[in-house]
């Protein structure tokens, strides 16, 4: 049973925040990922102001997935090989770089729809880098002990930006003009930046000995896959699950509109309420988990099983609910439930994987999940227009479940010699 019921921290995760390191690292998340948010909105109404097409808009988010789906391998090969302190600041001026120049060379009349498109893609390309950068630096300025709550709290960040950026980028659109909207949020990656200009990140041994070796990228490349796929089985459990949890996560946002619309006791106009008790269990449950000292790797796999298991009984009582009350408290419950997964899965990740891989597993587990996300979203969106909304949630339901038992699976193939690498990894 001590499993189950993790002890808490006195001082919870936000003790991190005091930390010089950490607290520079937050904050700088913490405006980069609002910045994501407002473009989300700027841009995409920016494009259907310029065009006037719904097609040519949801392009974007074909540039904008393409890339991770692609180039994630190589870009780890590189985030392995390079400064991860430099790679971020240069990821962040990238990107602020790129947006700025979209208004701009509009004032000017030079922004054609193919230039506009190549700006986007390239600024996906700077993005699928900077997610794996971030995860193989918190293990480098964080204690182990520390790895679950400073995860939570990197993912409190994100849930800031989602509540905080599409709602901001939406009153700056009306006030200031979607230009201006896109000038600012460029300035918001130039501020995360200089964040973390001062931040020290120490140096791997393993690294500096990688370096060393000459490898060629094609070896780098294979030997990401090796440890993936054969040295260290339980990271391609951990890539199981998480495309398992993609697939389920990313359909239930596209399906729950739908639902929703054709559930006479619920109706439309109780969708916002949903949506902000999704991303408020996701908010609590991130602050909650910033609290929980850190646990093994069975009680972090079980954990995991644990919440996916309540994720998908609350999405199967969503199509026998009897009102939009408990509608909105059962989709509380789901916004929970999947906030749980990332924190505890990066810091397994973070705990067995060796710091010269580390930039690579990661960029192959986002690839998983984006390539996961992608197919649920194709499928799932023709399960509701061929079969209904009703079954499709039914289906995503069942992938939640499915996630927790493939974790269970997983959690019992764990051997303690799988939890002693991690200290072999991260001493060496």
């Amino acid at each position: 049973m001590r499993n189950w019921f993790p002890s808490l921290s006195k001082e919870g995760g936000c003790r991190l925040l005091a930390t010089r390191d950490f607290g520079l690292l937050w904050w700088a998340q913490v405006i980069s990922q609002i910045g994501d948010g407002i473009t989300k909105v700027a841009l995409l109404w920016f494009v259907y102001q310029l065009t006037g097409s719904a097609l040519k808009m949801t392009i974007i988010g074909v540039l904008q997935t393409i890339p991770p789906l692609l180039l994630s391998p190589l870009i780890g090969v590189y985030l392995d090989r390079l400064p991860k302190k430099f790679i971020m600041i240069f990821l962040d001026v990238s990107r602020g770089i790129l947006i700025a120049l979209i208004p701009l060379l509009h004032a000017f009349d030079l922004l054609t729809l193919e230039i506009l498109y190549g700006l986007v893609l390239f600024n996906a390309v700077f993005s699928a880098g900077f997610g794996p950068a971030l995860a193989s630096v918190v293990p480098r300025i964080v204690p182990k002990a520390d790895l679950m709550p400073a995860n939570a709290m990197i993912q409190c960040t994100t849930n800031v930006g989602v509540l905080v950026g599409p709602a901001m980028s939406g009153l700056l659109i009306a006030f200031i003009g979607v230009q201006n909207v896109l000038y600012l949020d460029a300035a918001t990656f130039l501020c995360s930046a200089l964040c973390l200009l001062p931040l020290r990140v120490p140096h791997s041994q393993q690294s500096v000995d990688k370096g060393e070796s000459q490898t060629t990228v094609k070896q780098d490349l294979q030997e990401g896959f090796r440890f993936v796929l054969g040295r260290q089985r339980i990271i391609l459990g951990v890539i199981s699950m998480t495309m398992l949890f993609t697939l389920g996560a990313s359909a239930f946002v596209y399906v729950l509109p739908v639902f929703v619309e054709n559930m006479t006791d619920i109706g439309p106009t109780w969708l916002g309420w949903l949506w902000s008790a999704m991303g408020a269990g996701m908010l609590l449950t991130s602050i909650v988990l910033t609290w929980v000292k850190q646990m093994d790797v069975h009680a972090r796999l079980r954990f995991i099983a644990g919440s996916m298991g309540i994720g998908g009984m609350a999405v199967y009582g969503l199509t026998f609910v009897p009102s939009p009350v408990t509608a909105v408290f059962l989709v509380g419950l789901v916004g929970g439930s999947t906030a749980m997964f990332t924190p505890l899965m990066w810091s397994l990740v973070q705990e067995i994987t060796p710091d010269v891989l580390m930039g690579r597993v990661f960029s192959f587990v986002n690839t998983s999940a984006m390539a996961s996300a992608s197919a649920g979203m194709i499928a799932f969106g023709w399960m509701t227009d061929t079969i209904g909304a009703v079954v499709s949630i039914g289906f995503v339901g069942l992938t939640f479940l499915i996630t927790a038992a493939v974790t269970m699976l997983v959690s019992r193939r764990t051997t303690s010699q799988t939890v002693a690498l991690s200290s072999v990894h991260h001493t060496a």
